[in-house]
């Protein structure tokens, strides 16, 4: 893994998450990646990016590790690893506390949110997000 900071995004994990073996359900561990990487993309990027693109998912891999339960205090590790065009690839660390979760390799395309084309960001905007070293 590369030296660059996680963007934190602390999780709730509600009654609903909750399924019939008294663990979080597999589904919820989607739906906390997608507000999580989205949450990293809204608090990074200026206010006029974030208007212009949307992010669809094209992918999540998920390796689960430990149950979830309703009173855990879980947050999500959210680290870019690359931008490549319009797609933008990252891992999403699940973790309580100091141990693993789930790690969830994703991929996602950069829409323009007027066309709902694809879209390439612009080389100052990566860098908000990658150090140079990354890109």
């Amino acid at each position: 893994m590369s030296n660059v900071i996680p963007h934190l995004v602390p999780i709730a994990v509600k009654p609903a998450d909750i399924d019939f073996m008294g663990h979080v359900n597999n589904a919820s561990y989607l739906n906390w990646v997608q507000d999580a990487v989205i949450d990293h993309w809204r608090a990074l990027a200026p206010a006029e990016a974030v208007a212009a693109h949307l992010w669809v998912a094209l992918k999540h891999e998920i390796t689960y590790r430990r149950p979830t339960f309703l009173d855990d205090q879980v947050i999500a590790h959210v680290i870019l690893e690359k931008v490549q065009g319009a797609r933008a690839f990252y891992e999403t660390i699940i973790k309580r506390g100091e141990e693993v979760l789930a790690e969830v390799k994703s991929s996602w395309c950069c829409l323009d949110a007027e066309t709902l084309r694809p879209a390439r960001l612009a080389r100052d905007l990566v860098e908000k997000f990658l150090p140079a070293s990354a890109g």
